[in-house]
């Protein structure tokens, strides 16, 4: 679930090259001296090409290989090669990345190498399997001019998009993608529950959808919004600020009681066939220089402290202060239960 890029006018390739240390030339493994990493696509992975690889590159005097796909695509390969390899980082959303923790597909971090404990508390995971990279928000996504011409005060809570005068203006996420599973459990949290205790959240929720128009499978609803479909939705503050980009009046909200933490996280393959450049580059995206690259291109917020963003730009991610205040998910309850909620939420949530 990756954003729109608006990619910075220079790739700062020189500048990000000096952001790895202590980064020798490897010993070339295997038939080339290369490592392959598998990431997402899109905008996403036009970023990493233009500006995070080559400054890795250039340091390291490697070649970097980018294979394309979801966090389900991704996974799906590291199963098949299981056996051999051939995969040496992989870029996973925090939600699957839980599934190829717990299936061994991907290794505990040198923190010798990978600076774990410089990191928000968001984005450390459990025994250092992986590390959080980038960071957003799940939470309200709204339009100020729609609210205004409505009377209707802006939401700053979950069971705000409850109000009946949303009725027909809301577009909301289905429980297919996280932004659903988000709001399951952030409405459920306002109201006492938990990812331990859903039932708080199911019935927060199906009193929500009374007013949703349709319920999104894509992670993206721009054009409900563009077109008028939407004057409410549920969404993270990265993909906010691309479309706000486009001069279209759209706002992000933090619910009170706490948004959801949505998290990219980079991961050595277990058994990879170049480990210890692995484990390099993943500390190649923890650097200052390289987090503010991935932040203008990504508005992913940064996990590290020391990472300097122009003004306008601190508005549209999510800044140190917000993510402290961020909750994270419990995926290893939500995945355990997850197929439960999706049944549940077909019978009693998007009812038509």
């Amino acid at each position: 679930m990756r954003p729109r890029l608006r990619l910075a006018l220079g790739t700062l390739v020189g500048a990000l090259a000096l952001a790895v240390t202590g980064c020798a030339p490897p010993t070339p493994t295997g038939n080339a001296n290369a490592l392959v990493v598998a990431g997402y696509g899109g905008s996403f992975e036009t970023a990493f090409r233009e500006s995070i690889i080559p400054g890795f590159e250039q340091t390291c005097g490697c070649t970097v290989t980018y294979i394309p796909g979801s966090s389900t695509d991704s996974i799906a390969k590291l199963k098949a090669q299981q056996a051999s390899p051939q995969i040496d980082v992989a870029l996973l959303d925090d939600g699957p990345q839980a599934q190829a923790r717990d299936a061994g597909l991907v290794a505990p971090l040198d923190t010798a190498v990978v600076p774990v404990d410089e990191v928000v508390d968001v984005a450390r995971l459990p025994g250092d399997v992986g590390v959080g990279f980038g960071v957003t928000a799940t939470g309200i996504a709204y339009n100020p001019e729609w609210f205004d011409q409505h009377g209707i005060p802006a939401p700053t809570k979950w069971s705000d998009l409850a109000d009946p005068r949303l009725q027909g203006a809301l577009v909301l996420p289905s429980i297919t993608n996280t932004y659903g599973v988000g709001m399951l459990v952030g409405a459920g949290v306002q109201n006492g529950g938990s990812e331990q205790n859903i039932e708080p959240g199911f019935t927060a929720v199906q009193q929500i959808a009374r007013n949703a128009v349709t319920f999104d499978t894509t992670a993206d609803v721009s054009n409900y919004f563009l077109q008028g479909q939407a004057a409410a939705s549920v969404w993270g503050v990265s993909r906010v600020s691309s479309l706000a980009e486009k001069d279209f009046p759209v706002r992000f909200v933090y619910p009170e009681g706490g948004a959801m933490a949505l998290v990219t996280t980079a991961n050595v393959v277990a058994g990879a066939p170049h480990a210890d450049l692995a484990q390099k580059f993943v500390a190649h995206l923890l650097d200052p220089a390289v987090q503010a690259e991935l932040a203008r291109a990504t508005y992913d917020g940064s996990v590290v402290p020391g990472v300097t963003l122009e003004p306008d730009l601190e508005s549209k991610v999510v800044g140190l202060d917000e993510v402290g205040q961020l909750r994270k998910l419990d995926w290893p309850t939500i995945n355990r239960d997850r197929a439960a909620w999706t049944e549940r939420w077909n019978r009693e949530v998007e009812v038509r």
